[in-house]
């Protein structure tokens, strides 16, 4: 799928594409149908009960999160668990996401993340040499799906030059009830004022922030509610965030991001990094 010559320049203009049935519903079924089937078929009692919010940096410093992005890995909703441990809820309404790597290491996902429909949008944009870095499903879960403070990606997915592109699918209606995404048309033109870069804790591995905060007003955000198989492209640079899910409904969608391996050097500070087992795959 191609990207027209108005969407490239309202691209480059805002910071942030609405691309409305970039995938069909079935597509979207398929991902989700297996996003469950994996969890389903995973024995999570193995796995630590390791929390994900975005306004601490306590997920951070575990090893199991920075030690993810080779593998499919959990992570649970704060209102999931209670103070003892044990989850609130069923475990397919408690977590918060999965990944880092389901572009490379699930059939499915690996189809629908290098297909042509996604090639066709990194060369609409000139991309030379695009290299997929991460991906996830992020749940949204109804009642709990905790919101995202506003940021950056290239806060967390540093590239020199910034070349940082994502690719956010809903698999779901992302409304304003569930939890759909905010943005600040054209503030990608802001620096990056904040960046995570991996540290040791006491000789372990773990990350800090690096910077200040941004300071934005929330009057200049702008909804971007989406149907179902909608893309939004998000520039590494563009201020967006989500609310709260409150409502009965989840908000389930696939996101990864990819820089220009070409024209950009992948920062040796970002917590993600490449491992000899899975380097970053192209996509062409």
């Amino acid at each position: 799928m191609s990207l027209s010559e108005e969407q490239v320049e309202a691209f480059n203009r805002d910071g942030c594409l609405i691309v409305e049935g970039f995938l069909s519903s079935d597509e979207c079924d398929e991902i989700k149908q297996r996003a469950y089937q994996i969890i389903a078929e995973a024995d999570l009692s193995q796995h630590p009960m390791v929390t994900f919010e975005t306004r601490s940096n306590k997920q951070a410093t575990s090893n199991y999160f920075i030690t993810s992005g080779d593998k499919i890995r959990f992570f649970f909703e704060e209102g999931a668990v209670d103070e003892q441990g044990n989850l609130t809820v069923p475990i397919d309404r408690a977590l918060n996401k999965m990944g880092h790597a389901l572009h490379a290491l699930d059939p499915v996902f690996k189809k629908h993340t290098l297909g042509d429909k996604v090639k066709g949008v990194a060369q609409s944009l000139k991309l030379k040499r695009p290299s997929i870095v991460q991906s996830m499903v992020i749940f949204k879960q109804p009642n709990i799906g905790g919101d995202v403070r506003p940021h950056q990606d290239s806060t967390y997915l540093d590239t020199t030059p910034r070349s940082l592109l994502g690719f956010w699918i809903a698999l779901e209606d992302a409304d304003l009830e569930n939890g759909c995404l905010w943005f600040i048309p054209g503030s990608q033109q802001t620096e990056v004022r904040q960046l995570m870069v991996r540290t040791t804790i006491d000789g372990a591995l773990a990350t800090k922030f690096e910077g200040t905060q941004l300071d934005v007003k929330e009057e200049d955000f702008v909804a971007a509610p989406v149907k179902k198989g909608a893309l939004v492209l998000i520039h590494g640079q563009v201020i967006h965030k989500s609310e709260m899910n409150k409502s009965p409904r989840s908000r389930n969608i696939y996101t990864f991001h990819l820089y220009d391996a070409d024209v950009s050097e992948w920062s040796k500070d970002n917590w993600l990094q490449p491992s000899e087992e899975l380097p970053f795959p192209y996509l062409y």
